[in-house]
């Protein structure tokens, strides 16, 4: 009864091996762990206008201006960067196709002749041939400890990574041509003004030189007036140069030459982007493609720690054929040629000089620099939502300010030249009324523009710029 008991409590050899490869393959798994996001459950400043999320806003839809919408367009299919990364899509995407297929055995037809030459005797050489043709699978790895599924598994989380990077990069490449375009739209504007301001200078120092030869008026106030044209001058040559330069920069973002403008409808009249709402900081997870990336990269180095421990464990390789020899090329297909060969190989690692420990230590680091760089990313993420929040909060009034500035100015003009024309004051007044609007009006020029851009940094900033239309 001992001796029964004994025997069914034993494990029988054959499946002593199977057993512990399952046991050693459940450790050999990564266990991911998704880090805790390193930011505040709110932002600082407090969304108060409403909308739609920016990842359900297409960006023919955010964006208004239907030639902004083309230039965006243009942009997306010619731009240079956005093909590297493109294409490197398709590289990672052929790097998990190679190492998917080490997950399965590789079967080739072979084909031989072999033809040696031996001595039975001292004077009797023997000549001998043999054909042979079959099937066969070379050093197939029985993944046991997933070694190669784990490889797979980072190989893929790489493409993965790889697919989101490209659509961080279509998103910054939306916002950046977005506002390369307003730029070159303001930078119009303002070379429209400066044309503008110059013609009303070039006409009161006419005024004024009339005035100096009917001895009306002293030299003094004609270079005054001199200076005040000069500098127009100077401004507009300089606006026009700027312009030039943010046109080629729009040609370099877009990646093809681009007809000037037909439209000189101010910014400010047309209605330009959709709004938005930012909604909770937790939701950057889900809506940002480079903190996606971040994680896949973070998955790819935990898969790589699996792999690297699974290198301590045997590997079991099975060499494998099937055909048909002869020494006959004639008969080789005749029946009672048939052969066949199996040969399995075990290899376990005794001595490595530290090697596998070392690939190990490598792999644990690498994991932790991509936990760092996943909370880094997050953090990135926060801040800018953050600041363009706050950016927000503020610039309307900002703009509302500036416009009330512009027009006190304007105003003061009016009553400086009303003051000169009737000898009250001298034409000092004047001139520094007409430096200071043209001042405001640029500055408004200016904090118009960063309110725009600043509602396309919260767009990209939200994740928004993927999808054309919205859903």
């Amino acid at each position: 009864m001992k001796n029964k008991i004994k025997h069914a409590m034993q494990v029988p050899q054959f499946y002593v091996l199977p057993l512990a490869a399952f046991l050693a393959a459940g450790c050999m798994t990564p266990n991911y762990t998704k880090p805790v996001a390193p930011i505040p459950a709110a932002f600082p400043v407090a969304d108060t206008k409403s909308g739609s999320s920016a990842v359900d806003i297409g960006w023919r839809t955010f964006f208004k201006n239907p030639e902004l919408q083309e230039v965006i367009a243009t942009a997306l299919a010619n731009n240079r960067d956005l093909k590297t990364i493109t294409l490197q899509v398709e590289e990672a995407r052929g790097l998990y196709d190679i190492q998917e297929a080490d997950r399965l055995p590789n079967v080739n037809a072979t084909a031989s002749d072999a033809r040696t030459r031996s001595l039975v005797t001292s004077a009797t050489p023997t000549n001998r041939t043999v054909y042979q043709v079959g099937l066969s699978v070379t050093a197939f790895e029985l993944d046991l400890f997933n070694r190669v599924k784990n490889l797979s598994a980072a190989a893929l989380a790489q493409f993965m990574a790889t697919e989101e990077a490209r659509r961080s990069a279509q998103i910054l490449l939306i916002g950046e041509v977005a506002k390369s375009w307003l730029s070159e739209r303001t930078l119009n504007e303002q070379v429209q003004l400066a044309s503008r301001t110059l013609e009303g200078r070039q006409a009161s120092f006419d005024l004024v030189k009339k005035r100096f030869d009917a001895g009306i008026t002293n030299a003094l106030e004609l270079r005054q007036s001199d200076t005040l044209v000069q500098s127009a001058k100077v401004s507009l040559l300089a606006l026009k140069r700027q312009h030039a330069l943010s046109v080629n920069a729009l040609h370099v973002l877009v990646g093809k030459h681009i007809p000037p403008s037909a439209s000189n409808q101010s910014l400010a009249s047309q209605e330009m982007m959709a709004s938005i709402g930012a909604g909770l900081p937790s939701e950057l997870l889900t809506q940002r493609p480079d903190i996606r990336a971040a994680e896949q990269r973070l998955r790819s180095m935990q898969a790589n720690i699996a792999a690297a421990r699974a290198a301590f464990f045997p590997r079991i390789a099975l060499t494998a054929g099937v055909g048909t020899a002869s020494t006959d090329l004639a008969g080789l297909f005749s029946s009672g040629q048939n052969t066949w060969s199996f040969v399995p190989s075990v290899t376990l690692p005794i001595f490595d000089a530290g090697r596998n420990k070392a690939n190990l230590k490598v792999a644990e680091v690498r994991s932790e620099m991509a936990v760092a760089s996943y909370e880094k990313t997050i953090q990135v993420a926060f801040r800018e939502v953050a600041d363009a929040l706050a950016a927000r909060a503020t610039l309307n009034d900002e703009v509302d300010a500036q416009q009330a500035v512009q027009k006190a100015q304007s105003e003061r003009l009016s009553l400086a030249q009303a003051r000169y024309q009737n000898g009250i004051a001298n034409y000092l007044e004047v001139l520094d009324a007409e430096r200071e609007l043209f001042t405001a009006e640029q500055q408004l020029l200016q904090t118009k523009l960063l309110n725009l851009t600043n509602a396309i940094d919260l767009y990209r900033a939200l994740g928004g710029g993927i999808q054309e239309v919205s859903k």
